[in-house]
């Protein structure tokens, strides 16, 4: 698939990596972004092209998203940015609220947008989905535990929808990054890799039909020693124990 004069719709996109996927899509051709924000007050002071169309659009939402798939049918790269990350822990968190949030937002929130566009990117010859996981789907982060969970269970939505839309031409990509450069990592040490390489990546990986995708070096380091030594990995992760207030 080439980005170049596509059409593609990006969720959470007026903050963290969402605007660098809006920046670097114009910059490679598409025909129109769609931007998703879940307010449109938020981007009433922000001048764009006349291709960047921001629309209202919240994931956990089941009748905001089947408004954007009636909508904006022309859509044939998806790209799945919106999430959050709480930095709570399993038993140190004072209830499962942060753990049902992160859930709701980066798993179900998720599974609902990539249900309602497959038959739109269907209808468009197949096209693709990038899916934003992180490398903590692979390994648990203690500091950021449920937050890791809710990206393991996105990974394996991942999977699943690449055997489900593999008949329909449908390339789904997943990006696993390790520590972003953006303001939920704000509290975390270097390194960190730049936004702008983890889009870059994820962009050339649907161009090159890459399903799976490790931007920054920390991202990459983890992944093979996931594969070296994955309980020694466990092991050095868990010296990583939440805060607790």
């Amino acid at each position: 698939m080439q980005i170049e004069g596509s059409v593609a719709l990006v969720t959470g996109a007026n903050g963290g990596i969402g605007q660098y996927y809006v920046e670097a899509l114009q910059a490679a051709g598409v025909a129109r972004i769609y931007a998703g924000v879940r307010n449109l007050k938020s981007i009433a002071d922000i001048t764009v092209p006349d291709r960047v169309i921001f629309i209202p659009l919240d994931i956990t939402n089941e009748e905001s998203v089947a408004t954007a798939a009636k909508n904006y049918g022309d859509v044939n790269l998806l790209i799945n940015n919106a999430g959050i990350g709480l930095l709570k822990g399993f038993i140190s968190a004072p209830d499962l609220s942060s753990a049902r949030a992160e859930m709701e937002v980066n798993y179900f929130g998720t599974l609902t947008i990539c249900r309602a566009f497959a038959p739109v990117l269907k209808a468009n010859g197949g096209g693709a989905m990038i899916n934003m996981l992180s490398i903590l789907g692979k390994v648990n982060l203690p500091m950021n535990a449920s937050y890791s969970a809710s990206k393991a269970a996105a990974l394996l939505l991942t999977q699943g929808l690449r055997a489900e839309l593999a008949a329909q031409g449908t390339l789904v990509v997943g990006v696993m990054p390790a520590t972003v450069d953006t303001g939920m990592s704000k509290d975390f040490p270097p390194p960190k890799v730049a936004p702008e390489v983890v889009v870059q990546d994820a962009l050339q990986a649907v161009i090159d039909e890459v399903e799976d995708v490790y931007p920054g070096e920390q991202a990459k380091e983890i992944a093979a020693y996931l594969l070296k030594d994955p309980k020694a990995l466990e092991k050095m992760m868990a010296k990583m124990l939440p805060v607790v207030s």
